[in-house]
């Protein structure tokens, strides 16, 4: 059975193909367009899942869509007619996008691929983002939680998930909220408040709440406020993305926070604006998470389970999650390496897999590698003039590039298949030595360029983790894909100075040998020089740009930044020794 799931047409379009009940490869769009979130139908991931299988269109067995477009133009209509006359100027120029594309994505698919339109099939948005969540963690019985902006309706699901003993598959989804509802608007307002791009700078928001202090607890309280059943509700006054494309927050909302912060101008947090402005991303962070652990303590009373899978885009938030693990009741909890809206890919075929086509459920491999091969380095560099050192095995890679981060080196790291998600996980990366808050400042200026609040992550190998960091055995799992901020022990956060952020607290990355053997080889190395075997890890890429896929990206955003050396394989290439950024003192 080959099952060929897609997302498209809002953001972050992504294709993956699952073949007798195990994925095989799965890509998001701009990591092949390089657009940054391509929400575009994803014909290159689509040409890339089937090369990488070696099959035609016409022997996919089916292929399916992550939502229910008929469902999404109900919620349109049905919000246009309620919202008449304001709502007079956006409802054109949605029911465009949508009688343009969305609606009629089962003659897109049908055209692009040639496939006959019985084989094409359609997931519920949230069904998907659950699939996603519960049919790839290691349980077989858990609690489910999926959040995001919205779906066709729902914008908020609780539900449960069981493999039972036949191997069958149940998911159910028992409740929802439905739009315009939404704790992902709720954020996406915030985030557009304080001038960044939405469904991309949620990032900054939580990073930025570390710097304030929740000044405005009680007036985002009186915007979100607990329903007597237990869900939540928005006070819509504040809003108007459920009337208008042009803003999504309303004057009532400026009125009580000021006037949102201009894209163009920076975060001067010295400055009343400034302080401002992360007080106000601390309270909404905090009321998120406050909201969050409530709901999902009262799933845990409800159901009795022990585990919790966590789907959706808001699952993306690793200090919430943190929470959730530390005070709902749940002994575990699972987010997938991408819980967003990309995922939905490939929740979309396995939910067809299993509860369509009741096939019975397989293991699912551990680990988030299902994008392309990197390809070959030494060409590109050897035209451009760069020498290419080809290492004779991994362990004299380890010990040369364990050398350079010693001596205060940047490195972009790439091996292997690609991670699907939003992170880099050990196989499209940039490593430092992670000592020094200089390196981050470094880092912030010369290689990402972005926003100096912005912390970075520590990788660290498992089996260490728990002494460099304020982590429980589930805490750890939760590392696996960096889904948990967690607290750096007081006794190293001098020592690590550059993933720990303001707050004291760093988003983990828990490294297993099973996983990702040679980069937990290159972090154990780094121990036996300096006793912390621990790396700051970020996405490789720079700010705007999707994270590289192949050698030709990595190349490129080597050369155009302040990266000392790029290993690609058992290719090291380092630039000509008048371009080199010099080295900051040596790791002790």
């Amino acid at each position: 059975m080959r099952i060929l799931g897609i997302s498209a047409h809002y953001h972050d379009s992504a294709a993956a193909l699952v073949v007798d009940g195990i994925p095989v490869c799965a890509v998001q769009e701009e990591r092949l367009s390089r657009r940054k979130n391509d929400a575009a139908f994803p014909i290159g991931a689509i040409d890339f899942c089937l090369e990488e299988a070696k099959l035609e269109p016409e022997d996919l067995d089916a292929v399916v869509f992550y939502e229910k477009p008929m469902l999404k133009l109900e919620r349109v209509l049905t919000l246009a007619l309620r919202g008449f006359p304001r709502t007079a100027r956006s409802f054109p120029k949605a029911m465009r996008n949508l009688l343009g594309e969305k609606l009629w994505i089962k003659g897109i698919i049908a055209s692009q691929l040639g496939v006959r339109g019985r084989k094409i099939l359609f997931t519920e948005h949230h069904q998907a983002h659950a699939a996603a969540a519960f049919l790839t963690a290691p349980t077989r019985e858990a609690a489910i939680l999926t959040a995001d902006g919205v779906g066709e309706w729902a914008t908020f699901s609780l539900g449960t998930g069981e493999i039972r003993d036949d191997g069958s598959a149940d998911l159910r989804l028992l409740r929802e909220v439905r739009f315009p509802h939404s704790l992902g608007m709720l954020y996406s307002t915030f985030t557009a408040f304080l001038g960044f791009p939405v469904n991309e700078g949620e990032y900054k928001v939580m990073g930025l709440a570390a710097y304030g202090e929740p000044r405005y607890l009680d007036e985002v309280r009186r915007i979100l406020r607990r329903t007597p059943d237990g869900a939540f509700a928005l006070d819509l006054d504040y809003f108007e993305y459920h009337l208008s494309a042009a803003r999504s927050f309303s004057r009532k909302f400026v009125d009580v926070f000021g006037p949102p912060r201009d894209a163009w101008d920076p975060i001067d947090l010295s400055s009343d604006d400034g302080r401002r402005f992360a007080d106000v991303a601390c309270s909404v962070q905090r009321v998120l998470e406050e909201t969050l652990v409530d709901l999902a303590r009262r799933l845990h009373q409800e159901t009795g389970l022990d585990d919790l899978c966590l789907g959706g885009g808001v699952a993306l938030n690793g200090c919430a999650n943190a929470r959730i693990l530390r005070e709902s009741g749940f002994s575990r909890v699972f987010v997938p390496s991408a819980p967003g809206d990309a995922g939905c890919a490939l929740g979309a075929a396995l939910c067809v897999d299993r509860l369509h086509f009741h096939r019975p459920h397989c293991e699912m491999p551990d680990h988030p590698f299902w994008g392309p091969e990197p390809g070959d380095v030494s060409r590109i560099a050897g035209e451009d003039g760069l020498p290419v050192d080809r290492l004779r095995d991994d362990a004299e890679v380890v010990r040369r590039v364990a050398d350079e981060l010693c001596r205060g080196r940047i490195v972009g790291w790439v091996e292997g298949r690609g991670e699907f998600g939003p992170r880099a996980l050990g196989h499209r990366s940039i490593l430092a030595a992670p000592s020094d808050a200089s390196m981050r400042d470094k880092l912030n200026r010369s290689i990402k360029f972005r926003e100096e609040f912005r912390p970075f992550a520590p990788a660290v190998p498992i089996e260490a983790a728990a002494r460099f960091f304020e982590l429980s055995p589930a805490a750890e799992r939760l590392g696996r894909f960096m889904s948990g901020v967690f607290p750096v022990r007081p006794d190293f956060r001098a020592r690590l100075a550059a993933v720990t952020h303001l707050d004291g607290t760093a988003r983990v990355q828990t490294v297993e040998r099973e996983m990702a053997p040679r980069f937990h080889a290159l972090l154990e190395e780094v121990g036996r020089r300096t006793g912390i075997p621990v790396l700051l890890n970020t996405s490789f890429n720079l700010a705007g740009e999707p994270i590289v896929s192949r050698a030709v990206e990595a190349y490129s955003t080597f050369r155009r930044s302040g990266i000392d050396l790029l290993v690609c394989g058992r290719d090291l290439v380092a630039k000509r020794r008048e371009e080199a950024v010099a080295p900051e003192e040596a790791v002790a």
